[in-house]
């Protein structure tokens, strides 16, 4: 390995970095429930625009600091899109070939900035074979998988070094309510909320993690009965989070509740946080919210006070044409009007209605055993 070149690469991203300011904490007025501060780390003013710019580019300095990552290096990823986006600008930084193994069913908008970045994009017709396509193509190229599944949680530095959790830990640290009660984040890898999860309890704050999981995911029963052979046969459509099995990289013991939350919800929720914040929003921002706002009813029903942090994971931008767009939601069969209804419910009176639509979709710290 040239190691001058590793430490060049290493300068290369570090000064990427230090050209970056770091992504803004929104506070989202809610009337009905002004005991209770809901905060949106806006990941999506990241240069690539998502959460998963963060996870780029600790996977690549991984790669570079084992020593699997060199100038001639193909730079391989599984992803369903807004990972890839964020390794195509890390790979092209370091004049890297980068593949991105993905599902057919990816957004354009995703696959045209990957190709924006200089990535090429590999797509196949059936989710469930991205891994091992990966794998094939590592082997045929001699390159690096970064394999985002496997290495999210270890990758980043959990104790600090400017993490996700740090981040808004220092940004709250001047509000009302500095200690954040929980905080609510969906899964992709599992990175993010090992990372918060961890920190919390290093830095002994008390604070919780909630996790969001969409429809056609394993998550979420994983997380309530420990089976780590769950498979899941239709894909995630909410891009960005959910998984058909258990991903190594998602740490079960440092998650405090988990939800299911349905698609039309989260659709109906990026569509609510649209009409009250001025922003569009990507699907995993409407997850996090559903699941934020049942945990701000609870809280506010029992008199205690205190924060809420959640995530605007990317920005609505690249879903023009699915998850607001009318005629999308109505061919693929998504009713959002009842959840639509429970979150105009909620925003008036802090009221939660919303585990009569989804009655069995919740999972308690109580329930987990934590």
């Amino acid at each position: 390995m040239n190691r001058a070149w590793v430490e060049s690469a290493i300068t290369r991203i570090e000064a990427d970095f230090n050209r970056s300011a770091d992504t803004h904490l929104i506070r989202l007025a809610l009337p009905a429930t002004p005991d209770v501060h809901v905060y949106l780390k806006d990941e999506s003013t990241h240069v690539t625009g998502s959460l998963k710019h963060r996870l780029a580019r600790s996977l690549f300095l991984y790669g570079l600091c084992n020593g699997w990552i060199g100038p001639e290096t193909t730079v391989i990823e599984a992803s369903s899109g807004s990972t890839a986006v964020s390794e195509a600008h890390f790979a092209r930084l370091l004049d890297l070939p980068f593949v991105a193994v993905m599902a057919e069913t990816t957004s354009q908008e995703k696959i045209e900035l990957i190709e924006h970045y200089g990535g090429r994009c590999h797509l196949v017709d059936d989710p469930s074979s991205i891994y091992a396509e990966a794998r094939r193509l590592t082997m045929e190229t001699g390159g690096h998988y970064l394999d985002q599944f496997t290495y999210a949680e270890r990758a980043t530095d959990w104790r600090g070094n400017n993490n996700i959790a740090e981040s808004i830990f220092q940004q709250m640290s001047c509000e009302p309510h500095p200690i954040p009660a929980w905080v609510v984040t969906g899964a992709g890898t599992g990175g993010t909320s090992a990372t918060i999860g961890r920190f919390a309890r290093y830095h002994r704050t008390g604070t919780k993690t909630c996790l969001v999981d969409p429809e056609h995911s394993v998550f979420h029963e994983y997380v309530l009965n420990g089976d780590a052979t769950l498979t899941c046969e239709e894909p995630s459509m909410i891009e960005g989070i959910g998984r058909p099995r258990v991903e190594p990289s998602l740490v079960r013991d440092i998650i405090d509740r988990s939800y299911k939350v349905p698609d039309a919800a989260s659709f109906a929720s990026i569509h609510f946080l649209q009409d009250v914040l001025g922003r569009a929003c990507g699907g995993s921002t409407g997850t996090n919210l559903w699941g934020t706002f049942r945990l701000v009813s609870e809280m506010h029903e029992a008199g205690r006070a205190g924060s809420i942090v959640t995530l605007i994971c990317d920005g609505g931008e690249r879903y023009r044409q699915t998850y607001f767009n009318e005629q999308w939601l109505k061919v693929s069969g998504y009713d959002t009007k009842p959840y639509s209804e429970c979150l105009e419910h909620f925003y008036e009176t802090g009221q939660w209605t919303g585990d009569r639509l989804a009655p069995a979709a919740t999972g308690k710290a109580e329930e987990i055993g934590r």
